[in-house]
């Protein structure tokens, strides 16, 4: 799993990669509706304070959001299979 900087996406690829992910995860807001737009920035915000990453996995070919302890557990985890191997 590689991660990949916000910062390194064009801006119109970085909406594409957090819309598709809102419109996938159908996050529940609560009793009121939340537009499209507060909920592209609520992103950006976790985005930018490293609460949430953007990532691609080569195998998968595939690019998502994941929180950072996902991401940690995929690495801990990972680098434990790793060395079952050795």
């Amino acid at each position: 799993m590689i991660e990949i900087p916000p910062e390194r996406l064009p801006e119109g690829t970085l909406v594409a990669v957090i819309e598709e992910y809102i419109l996938r995860e159908g996050t529940d807001y609560g009793n009121q509706e939340v537009s499209l737009d507060n909920k592209i920035s609520q992103v950006r915000r976790q985005l930018n304070g490293g609460d949430i990453v953007i990532t691609f996995d080569p195998v998968t070919e595939n690019c998502t959001l994941l929180t950072r302890r996902q991401v940690n557990r995929y690495q801990q985890e990972h680098l434990a299979g790793n060395e079952d191997k050795s």
